[in-house]
């Protein structure tokens, strides 16, 4: 599972999800967008619908991943112990893990049952070369006992591209490409998403935008 606003979905995306197929020989990765993540309720641009099929079109025909739309299907507040729960419902037998970064996990004791999602599934953190692995095991929620569910670090290349940074490029009239798929690119441009609201008044003056 690898789960998030996808606000846009760019290319940081899919590269850290074809390091985890690689490196942990999975089936599939499977993208989760949130309908409202708890902790960016304020922050999301886009709408669930709009960040789905932007999700659908990063994927692509890749077979390696696939796109779940079971939290924009449920609605309400996304809580990833939910999904997870009716993963383990729908496919008991699966061996599932969960994908974050390692900024990610700085947050993961504010999460609504954090230690039953490590029991539903096995988390593995993306971090850089470098990373303090000791820094990343304290973020992490301990058992009654005070040990640490199982986990796994994985060392993920550095991409330098972020969601906020692609939003403020269109905002500010600069290219978007090689920042996100071309289909996600077009679908942004066309469907006038992020752009200042002075701009979304005049209309687009290029169709596909730069």
């Amino acid at each position: 599972m690898f789960g998030g606003t996808f606000d846009p979905p760019h290319v940081g995306h899919l590269i850290a999800a074809a390091d985890a197929v690689d490196a942990l020989t999975l089936d599939r990765i499977v993208f989760v967008p949130a309908y409202i993540q708890p902790l960016k309720r304020n922050s999301i641009r886009a709408s669930a619908e709009q960040r789905l099929a932007m999700t659908r079109l990063a994927a692509g025909d890749d077979q390696r991943l696939a796109v779940d739309a079971i939290e924009i299907d449920r609605a309400g507040l996304s809580f990833t112990v939910d999904t997870l729960t009716e993963w383990e419902r729908r496919a008991p037998n699966d061996h599932r893990f969960i994908l974050m970064g390692a900024d990610v996990v700085r947050t993961l004791a504010q999460w609504r049952a954090p230690l039953t999602v490590m029991r539903l599934a096995e988390l593995v953190v993306w971090h850089r070369e470098g990373t303090d692995s000791d820094a990343i095991a304290e973020w992490l929620p301990r058992d009654a006992g005070g040990r640490v569910p199982p986990h796994q670090l994985l060392t993920t290349r550095q991409v330098d591209v972020s969601s906020t940074e692609v939003r403020a490029r269109v905002a500010e009239g600069r290219s978007i490409r090689g920042f996100v798929p071309e289909a996600v690119r077009e679908y942004i441009y066309e469907a006038g998403l992020y752009r200042r609201a002075d701009e979304r008044e005049e209309g687009n003056a290029e169709r596909t935008g730069p």
